[in-house]
C-alpha cells in the first residue's frame, strides 16, 4: 500500500495525488495536521530516509527557526515528540510503500511506485 503524507494547500501533494490517481494506484492519504503521527510511524519514516532528518525535516521551517532547536542535537525521543508537536517541520509530500521512499514530487522518481511488471510493459510499448 502506498502512503502519502500531505498537508492542505501543498501543490506538490496535489501533484503526487493526481499522478497516483492517473496511474490508478491506490493510496492512503495522511494529512499531517489531522492525523496524529505515532512514535513507530515517525521512527519508520526516519529509518526509511537515506539521510535521516535531513530528508524529511525542513530546517528552514518557521518553527525550527523561531524555536532555535538544533534537530541534530535531539535524542530520538525528543525528536519524535518535537515532530508530533510540530508536524509542519516535515517536508511534504512524503510518499512510501514497501520498496520506495520519496519526498516531494519528482516526475522521474515517482514512476518507481508503478509495479515492476506494469513498468516493463509500459517501456516495451515505446
Amino acid at each position: 500500500m502506498i502512503v502519502v503524507y500531505t498537508s492542505p494547500g501543498c501543490a506538490s501533494c496535489r501533484k503526487v495525488k493526481n499522478w497516483l490517481k492517473e496511474h490508478e494506484l491506490k493510496f492512503l492519504e495522511k494529512n499531517i495536521f489531522h492525523t496524529f503521527l505515532n512514535e513507530s510511524e515517525i521512527k519508520h519514516l526516519l529509518m526509511r530516509s537515506e539521510n535521516g532528518t535531513e530528508d524529511i525535516i525542513s530546517k528552514r521551517s518557521k518553527v525550527i527557526q523561531e524555536s532555535n532547536v538544533d534537530i541534530d542535537e535531539l535524542s530520538m525521543n525528543e525528536l519524535i515528540k518535537f515532530i508530533q508537536e510540530n508536524p509542519s517541520v516535515l517536508k511534504r509530500p512524503i510518499v512510501l510503500n514497501e520498496k520506495t521512499f520519496l519526498v516531494g514530487y519528482d516526475e522521474e522518481e515517482i514512476g518507481a511506485f508503478i509495479p515492476s511488471n506494469e513498468r516493463s510493459s509500459m517501456t516495451s510499448n515505446f
